[in-house]
């Protein structure tokens, strides 16, 4: 398994956020400028739900902004945690089929957010290989690098799920 903290050489994203399907946006709390610099990456009203998956306090969104927090690890997920990154993923589609704008966000926007927006192409139809495709396309090649969540995505989060609290 590859995440964040034992990846130290795992680039920054070059954007804040990037558009993965209309509507549905899939970012970070920091990202590389053209300058080279990191910058911190601070949602204000550029959409109309935000999903934060690593909640650091002073990055928004704005008062009004539907928010939404459910911190998980970009590691192995319990069942309540997989429980809850489904629960994101339809409430994501569900604002999408209102005609909302969705962020789903964590540190860099790469495996935490892949896996709930992940999950939610999934809810729409798509193949999981094809849902990770797209998603490295539109975010970066870094995108879902945690290979334990591709392995979630392939085992569908709901079979993940129930064999976790079997487990448990």
């Amino acid at each position: 398994m590859r995440t964040r903290g034992m990846q130290p050489d795992v680039p920054a994203p070059r954007s804040p956020w990037n558009e993965i399907v209309p509507g549905l946006w899939m970012g970070g709390h920091e990202y590389q400028a053209r300058t080279g610099r990191l910058e911190t990456a601070v949602v204000r009203d550029e959409f109309d739900v935000v999903q934060t998956l690593l909640r650091l306090p002073g990055y928004g969104p704005d008062p009004g902004v539907e928010h939404h927090v459910w911190p998980i690890p970009d590691g192995p997920l319990d069942g309540t945690q997989l429980a809850g990154v489904i629960r994101l993923a339809r409430a994501a589609n569900e604002s999408l089929d209102a005609g909302r704008r969705v962020l789903v966000r964590c540190y860099h926007g790469y495996n935490r957010s892949g896996l709930v927006v992940a999950h939610a192409l999934v809810q729409r139809g798509a193949a999981a290989d094809e849902a990770i495709r797209v998603i490295r396309a539109r975010r970066s090649a870094w995108a879902l690098h945690n290979e334990l969540f591709v392995a979630y995505l392939r085992a569908g989060l709901h079979t993940v799920r129930l064999l976790e609290e079997l487990a448990e």
